[in-house]
C-alpha cells in the first residue's frame, strides 16, 4: 500500500484536472451548438485546445526551471480557470478559441509538472505499479468527465463554474502535500525527425490516432446532436468510446507483444474502417446501436497510439527513449491541431457521417502504408508494450525503462 499512498496527492490532482479538462471539450461543442456557432467554429475550438496543449509542452519545463513545480502548477491551473470562467463573459467563438488555447496550456503544463514529480519519486521497482495506478486514475477520471456532460447545461455559467471549481481543486493536493519538491528535470530536446527516422509507420500511426481521438472527442457531440441524441445520451455516447478504449488496452498489448506490431496496427485500422463505415452508412440506428458503435470505435482506435509508440521504440536504444517519446507527442499534436477543424468543415458540408468518413479514410491510408513498410524491412526485436498516455513530453522519462526487453541474464535483448 505504500506506493498508492505516496502518490495520493499527485493522483488526486490528476483526477480533478481530468474531470475539468475532459468535460470542457464536449461542453464547448454542445454550448456552441446552443449558441448557433457554425460547425466549423465548434471544430476550431477543438483545434485551439491542441494549439495550447502544444505550447504548454514547450513552456512547462522552462517555467518549472524558473519557479519550481508547485508554483508552475499553480500558474497553469490559474490560466485554465480563467479560460473556463471567461466562456460566459464573452459569447464569441473566436474569444472562446483564445480561452481554449489557455486551457490547453493548462492541461499540458499541469501534466508535465505531475509527471516530472512522479519521475523523481519512482524507482525501477515501483515504476510499473506507479504507471498502472496513474493509468487507472487518468482513464477513470476521463470516463467520469464524459458522464458529467449529461448533467451540465450547455451555455450556462453554472456549468463552466463547476468545471472551473474542479480545475482550482486540482491545485489543493499539491499545494498541501508535505512531500518535498523534486529537483528540476532537464527538458527533453525535441527532435520531431527522430520519430520519422526510427519508424515512418509509427509517426503516421500517431497522426492517425490524433485524427481519430481528437476529432471524435471535440466534434463527436455535434455528431450526436445530428443523429438525434439527447444531451444525457451524448454523455453516454462519449463514455462508451472511452470505455471501449480502456477495455482494449490489455488484449491489444498482449497481441502487440506476441505478433508483428505492424500487423496489429493494420488489423486495428481495418477494424476501425469497418466501424467507421458501419456508423457512416447505417442510418436510423437505435440509441443502444449508436452506443455500441461508439464503444467499438474506441476499442479499435484508442490503442493505436500505444502500439505505434511501442513499434517506434523497437528501433531505438535506451538513450533515445525520452526524446523519441517527445517526438511522437509532437506528431500527435500536429494531427490533433488539424483534425477537429477539418472534421467540422466536412460535417458542415456533407452532414454528420462525414466525421467517420474522414477517420475511415485516415485509417485506410495507414493500412496501405503499413503494408508498404512491412515489405521495406523485417520486424525488430520487440520492446515491452506499454500503455502510453498522450499527456506531456515528460512521459517518456516515466516509460523509458519500462520498455527495455531483458534476457534472463539481464542484458539487453537487442544487443
Amino acid at each position: 500500500m505504500r506506493l498508492p499512498l505516496s502518490f495520493t496527492a499527485l493522483f488526486l490532482s490528476v483526477i480533478l484536472l481530468q474531470i475539468s479538462s475532459g468535460g470542457v471539450g464536449p461542453l464547448d461543442a454542445l454550448s456552441g451548438f446552443a449558441l448557433d456557432f457554425s460547425t466549423a467554429e465548434i471544430g476550431m475550438l477543438g483545434s485551439a485546445h491542441f494549439v495550447g496543449f502544444f505550447l504548454g509542452c514547450w513552456i512547462a519545463p522552462r517555467l518549472m526551471g524558473s519557479v519550481g513545480h508547485a508554483r508552475a502548477f499553480a500558474a497553469f491551473t490559474a490560466l485554465g480557470t480563467i479560460g473556463l470562467l471567461g466562456h460566459m463573459v464573452v459569447l464569441d467563438p473566436y474569444a472562446w478559441a483564445l480561452m481554449r488555447i489557455g486551457t490547453g496550456i493548462c492541461v499540458a503544463g499541469c501534466y508535465t509538472v505531475i509527471e516530472a514529480w512522479m519521475q523523481a519519486e519512482v524507482t525501477n521497482e515501483t515504476r510499473g505499479r506507479a504507471m498502472a495506478s496513474y493509468r487507472v486514475a487518468d482513464m477513470g477520471a476521463s470516463l467520469l468527465a464524459q458522464l458529467l456532460i449529461g448533467v451540465l447545461e450547455p451555455a450556462h455559467y453554472l456549468s463552466y463554474n463547476l468545471l472551473a471549481i474542479f480545475c482550482c481543486a486540482a491545485l489543493l493536493p499539491l499545494a498541501l502535500t508535505t512531500s518535498r519538491q523534486p529537483e528540476i528535470p532537464a527538458a527533453p530536446r525535441l527532435r520531431p525527425r527522430l520519430a520519422v527516422d526510427r519508424s515512418p509507420l509509427a509517426a503516421a500511426g500517431v497522426v492517425v490516432a490524433a485524427l481519430s481521438s481528437a476529432s471524435f472527442r471535440m466534434v463527436g457531440p455535434v455528431y450526436g446532436q445530428g443523429v438525434g441524441l439527447a444531451v444525457d445520451q451524448i454523455a453516454w455516447f462519449l463514455a462508451a468510446f472511452v470505455a471501449g478504449g480502456a477495455l482494449s488496452q490489455y488484449p491489444v498489448g498482449w497481441l502487440a507483444d506476441r505478433f508483428d506490431r505492424r500487423a496489429v496496427l493494420i488489423w486495428l485500422s481495418l477494424a476501425a474502417i469497418v466501424s467507421c463505415a458501419t456508423t457512416a452508412t447505417l442510418t436510423g440506428l437505435s440509441t443502444p446501436g449508436i452506443m455500441l458503435t461508439a464503444a467499438i470505435f474506441g476499442l479499435t482506435t484508442f490503442p493505436i497510439y500505444s502500439v505505434a509508440c511501442a513499434h517506434a521504440h523497437d528501433f531505438a536504444d535506451s538513450t533515445e527513449r525520452v526524446e523519441l517519446s517527445a517526438a511522437l507527442m509532437f506528431w500527435y499534436a500536429v494531427g490533433a491541431i488539424a483534425a477537429p477543424y477539418v472534421a467540422s468543415v466536412l460535417m458542415n458540408a456533407f452532414g454528420p457521417p462525414a466525421l467517420f468518413a474522414l477517420i475511415g479514410l485516415g485509417h485506410a491510408v495507414l493500412v496501405v502504408f503499413g503494408l508498404v513498410r512491412m515489405r521495406a524491412r523485417p520486424a525488430a526485436a520487440r520492446t515491452r508494450y506499454v500503455y502510453a498516455p498522450r499527456t506531456s513530453f515528460v512521459i517518456g522519462r516515466l516509460l523509458g525503462r519500462s520498455r527495455e526487453t531483458k534476457k534472463s541474464d539481464g542484458t539487453d535483448a537487442r544487443r
